[in-house]
């Protein structure tokens, strides 16, 4: 038997076509290898090999989803793939997005194997994992090296036919499928040896992990709302007219810091939103309904509040990966605390 056939899926940035500014660039594809399609082919070891890469920008992706879906799909079908692999996308939310789409798409429609590689916060995890094999890599490309070997080794296994090991053995995320195994002890003797383990404080693993939540102590109290300074922040994705800071639709890499001194009510002329993961028709007929303005402006009046900051910040909250949405969030706090403000109203969608 010859090599396995394989199909890479990469964005603008991986293809050496350019970074943000060749985000929207549509479906292309090229014979063999193209960036870290080299180093595939090398972790292949002779048994597969890259005969097509196809390549798609992050923004063009996301925004034509169902258009980019199809065409990139022809363009892998035309190489007569055996297998396909996509990415790795590390915590890129567009790329992860995109990368978990085309291989849930190759698979359901193609009827072949497919593999991905995300940091575990990608957006694109939690909505691909259970349709899509995701190896666990790194948050940025300097985990390239570690992620290739192990998203070969598994793509190798499935293009096989080969059973495989639990998500831990095999360096996959689990997709939360569970399966019947046999095993010497008896559970409730497992259950008892793990809390004598964490009783004394010894390593265990537990044979059902449960969720790690971010939780945040709420913040005391505002004492005399009527002298505070009160900020509006949103996920909403409501900017200026025509979007000056290119806020994407889904995945934003960017948020925005917006000037409303002197402004009573957020006009459709002046304002619009970005977000592209909801129905844009009522926030742009009246944004004040994603940020509210109009009401906080009578607040001000009413002297319930002492003053609306001068500035607002607003992001797309839509497919946006935590790391991302921590970091603004953490830049947004910094500037606010400076300018003096005491409490922000945060709205979302």
């Amino acid at each position: 038997m010859g090599k396995f056939r394989v199909v890479h899926y990469i964005n603008q940035f991986f293809a050496g076509l350019g970074g943000e500014e060749k985000a929207d660039i549509p479906p292309q594809d090229r014979e063999g290898p193209v960036g870290p399609g080299l180093a595939f082919n090398a972790a292949f070891a002779g048994e597969a090999e890259i005969v097509g890469t196809v390549i798609c920008g992050d923004s063009y992706f996301n925004e034509h989803r169902e258009e980019a879906e199809a065409e990139v799909l022809e363009r892998i079908k035309k190489y007569d793939p055996d297998l396909l692999v996509a990415g790795p996308a590390f915590n890129a939310g567009r790329y992860g997005m995109a990368c978990g789409s085309v291989c849930k798409a190759a698979r359901e429609i193609l009827n072949i194997p497919t593999v991905t590689g995300m940091f575990p916060e990608n957006p694109g995890v939690e909505v691909f994992k259970k349709d899509v094999y995701i190896v666990r890599t790194a948050g940025s490309a300097a985990g390239m090296r570690d992620a290739v070997p192990k998203m070969a080794k598994l793509a190798l296994k499935l293009v096989k036919g080969e059973p495989l090991g639990t998500p831990a053995e095999e360096g996959y995320i689990p997709r939360g499928i569970r399966k019947n195994v046999f095993v010497e002890e008896r559970g409730a003797k497992r259950a008892v040896d793990m809390l004598v383990k964490k009783l004394n404080g010894e390593p265990f693993e537990t044979e059902y992990p449960m969720p790690d939540f971010d939780r945040v102590p709420p913040a005391p109290a505002v004492k005399d709302l009527s002298r505070a300074t009160v900020a509006l922040v949103t996920s909403g994705g409501i900017v200026p007219k025509g979007n000056p800071d290119k806020i994407e639709a889904s995945s934003a890499s960017r948020f925005g810091k917006y000037d409303i001194e002197g402004v009573d009510c957020l006009t459709p002329e002046r304002f619009q939103t970005a977000h592209g993961g909801y129905d844009p028709t009522y926030a742009n007929q009246d944004p004040n309904r994603v940020l509210p303005v109009d009401v906080m402006r009578e607040l001000e009046r009413e002297g319930v509040i002492g003053r609306l900051h001068r500035y607002y910040y607003a992001t797309v909250g839509n497919g946006t990966s935590v790391a991302n949405a921590r970091k603004y969030a953490q830049a947004i706090a910094r500037e606010l605390i400076a300018d003096g403000v005491q409490a922000v109203i945060l709205t979302s969608t």
